[in-house]
C-alpha cells in the first residue's frame, strides 16, 4: 500500500517523539534504533525511510525540540521589549514546573553533557542553530548594557538560565535547588523594570 506525505510526515513525527520520550530518560546512547522504533510501535526496518542513521535522528530530534519549544517560550511577548520582555521569558524557564517535569520540560539539562561528550557532529549543529535563533530574537528585544553587545548578553543569559536549571534539578529536591532558581532569577533581572509584571497569555504549546 502506498502512502501519502501526510501519513509520512505523521509517523517522522511519532518517531521524533518517541526518541525524545528515550532521550529524556537514557540519553542518546542507552536509545538505540531499535528500542526507539519499538516505543514508536513500529518495525525497524522502517526507519531508515525516514532517517538515514541515529546521528541525524538524533539531530533532528534536537531541532524539532527547539522548534516546538518557540511557543512556550516566546509566545505572546512579541509586543514586549527590554527588561519586560527579560523578565517574562525568565520566568517562563526559570520556575518550579520546568524544575519538576524533566518528562516533559526542557530537554536541555538532561542531555547536553551527553552533546558534550557523545553528542554526534549533526545534533551539535543542530544545538547550535537553535542556540542562535534564541540569541537573535533576544537580541533584538533586549538591548546591550554597560559595555556589554546584545548579543553577548543574550549569550551569558541562555548559560546561565541552562545551567541553572541542570544544577536546579541535580540538586532537587534539596533547598539549595530553591535557591539556585531564586539567585538566578534575581541575578539576570536584577534592575529590570517590570520584573514582577504577570506573563502576558500565551498560546498552548502543540
Amino acid at each position: 500500500m502506498r502512502y501519502g506525505p501526510e501519513h509520512k510526515q505523521a509517523t517522522r513525527e511519532r518517531i521524533l517523539a518517541a526518541a525524545e520520550t528515550l532521550f529524556r530518560k537514557e540519553g542518546f546512547a542507552g536509545a538505540s534504533v531499535e528500542r526507539v522504533m519499538r516505543a514508536a510501535g513500529l518495525t525497524v526496518g522502517g526507519f531508515y525511510s525516514h532517517f538515514g542513521s541515529k546521528d541525524v535522528l538524533v539531530a533532528e530530534s534536537v531541532r524539532s525540540f527547539f522548534q516546538r519549544q518557540q511557543d512556550r517560550w516566546l509566545g505572546g511577548l512579541e509586543g514586549l521589549r527590554g527588561g519586560e520582555w527579560l523578565s517574562h521569558f525568565v520566568r517562563r524557564y526559570l520556575n518550579h514546573h520546568v524544575r519538576d517535569n524533566p518528562e516533559t520540560g526542557c530537554i536541555l539539562p538532561s542531555v547536553l553533557s551527553d552533546l558534550t561528550t557523545r553528542g554526534p557532529p549533526e545534533a551539535r549543529g543542530s544545538f547550535s542553530e537553535g542556540v542562535e535563533a534564541l540569541v537573535a530574537e533576544m537580541g533584538a528585544r533586549v538591548p546591550g548594557e554597560g559595555g556589554v553587545t546584545a548579543r553577548k548578553r543574550a549569550l551569558a543569559t541562555l548559560a546561565l538560565l541552562f545551567g541553572a536549571m541542570t544544577l536546579a534539578r541535580a540538586t532537587r529536591p534539596l533547598p539549595l535547588s530553591d535557591e539556585i532558581l531564586e539567585a538566578a532569577r534575581e541575578f539576570l533581572l536584577a534592575g529590570e523594570e517590570g520584573g514582577s509584571a504577570p506573563a502576558p497569555a500565551r498560546k498552548k504549546a502543540r
